[in-house]
């Protein structure tokens, strides 16, 4: 692929190599087909903060987006590692390309949530159960 830049190649392909202009972001037309923001799995360029560094330290961070949250990025970079950042320490987020459509459109990425969600809401039962000693989940009221 000779639109990603040379550190995004092996991630890539390490994807299953997908077709990125059918994952493109859309910022005008129509708002039901707009489709922008970051994206799981998408490639990225992070700007660090230069203070909260090391001298030595490099202030780009480039990697693939694993999740976003309220006070953390986590990342998988390019040298196989998995960080998490703070947002107050970064200073810009290069979109390089995204790797998956938008969120409402991935089918894959919602399948996931909803088995997960089941998954978790029935770790939460079992807990419940051994907690409380008792059975009472099918009770209403």
């Amino acid at each position: 692929m000779s639109e990603l830049p040379e550190w995004a190649q092996s991630m890539w392909e390490d994807l299953g190599s997908p077709e990125l202009s059918d994952v493109e972001s859309v910022h005008t037309g129509d708002l039901m087909d707009r489709r922008h923001g970051l994206r799981k799995d998408d490639f990225v360029e992070i700007q660090l903060d230069a203070r909260a560094l090391r001298d030595s330290d490099d202030t780009w961070v480039k990697g693939r987006l694993l999740s976003s949250g309220k006070s953390s990025i986590e990342l998988l970079t390019t040298d196989g590692n998995h960080i998490y950042l703070a947002r107050e320490v970064i200073v810009q987020v290069v979109l390089v390309a995204h790797t998956r459509p938008a969120y409402i459109d991935d089918k894959e990425l919602l399948e996931f949530e909803r088995a997960d969600q089941k998954r978790r809401s029935n770790l939460h039962e079992r807990v419940e159960k051994k907690t409380k000693g008792n059975d009472d989940s099918h009770l209403w009221g």
